[in-house]
């Protein structure tokens, strides 16, 4: 059985055991399209941004307009009908993420309330991941939402795309993700959100449906691994590494086109109760020329 790195805090190394004991190894080359940046155990938050450029010797783009979660829709390699059905609203959204702002509204369900502020308390405020409010967000909370994009130094492709949401109020992060596509055994493309974490990632393999009204619907409906679904991936003290799925753990966000303003709504679900729901409204903005870029900042 593997072991986790000694040399960090005690419940990064419990958690990380816990996926050793509980999941299984996996190879590099047959778990491809699962794999994804792992986190330092000094610190994630905009630290794990420069530290996964100098890794990967990418170059951080300072642009901020017309940046996107996905370069392409086709990316998704949706049905032509498919495409056609989908809100053009959406689309836009998706191509070019970082000329909207966000709003977020927040609702727990009371039964696991008590298990986020556990998460806050022991993992969000010290690594600056997952900050997810604990008291009811009733009046819609401003988020910055900045696409942080790195590059191939010789070619300028995109090698790696960030998305970094922070409370205005507070400059907390509350996420921040490596965005990709990937291609999971059965064939299928899917959206891959990876989250940095000590030694591993938490990684969300949402797939993509078109809802009635043109609404993109991601869901996270796996039963096993290889399927969409929620994993916990790490490396341990020899370099094995190690994935666990969580079945019975489930994210599903609909994003629709709604009067010229876009809207999100992403569900939480844990055994099949309602852990927590989000609610985002999406409008565009306007370039602020006093934006200080991610890549510029002291």
């Amino acid at each position: 059985m593997g072991i986790a790195y000694k040399n960090q805090s005690i419940q990064d190394w419990i958690t990380q055991q816990w996926v050793i004991v509980f999941g299984k190894k996996i190879d590099k080359t047959e778990h491809n399209w699962l794999l994804g940046p792992f986190g330092d155990t000094n610190g994630i938050g905009q630290k794990f941004i420069k530290q996964l450029a100098e890794k990967e010797h990418l170059l951080i783009d300072n642009k901020k307009k017309d940046k996107g979660l996905i370069e392409s829709i086709d990316q998704l390699n949706l049905t032509t009908n498919e495409l056609n059905a989908l809100s053009p609203d959406v689309i836009d959204f998706y191509q070019n993420t970082s000329n909207y702002d966000l709003r977020l509204k927040a609702k727990w369900n009371p039964l696991f309330k008590g298990f986020g502020i556990l998460v806050r308390i022991f993992f969000s405020k010290r690594i600056q991941q997952l900050n997810v409010p604990i008291q009811q967000v009733k009046d819609a909370s401003e988020l910055t939402s900045e696409i942080i994009q790195l590059l191939d130094s010789k070619t300028n492709d995109i090698k790696r795309t960030v998305w970094l949401r922070t409370f205005k109020s507070t400059d907390q992060i509350v996420y921040s993700g490596v965005y990709e596509t990937c291609t999971i055994p059965s064939g299928k493309t899917c959206i891959k959100a990876i989250f940095p974490l000590p030694n591993g990632n938490a990684t969300v393999i949402l797939t993509p449906k078109i809802g009635k009204k043109g609404e993109l619907i991601l869901d996270s409906a796996g039963q096993k691994i290889g399927d969409s679904g929620f994993y916990f991936l790490l490396k341990d003290s020899k370099g094995q590494l190690w994935a666990k799925f969580i079945k019975s753990f489930k994210d599903k966000l609909v994003v629709r086109s709604v009067d010229d303003s876009i809207t999100a709504t992403q569900t939480l679900t844990l055994w099949n109760l309602r852990v927590l729901k989000f609610e985002y409204n999406i409008k565009k903005t306007t370039y602020n020329t006093t934006y200080k870029p991610y890549g510029l900042r002291a």
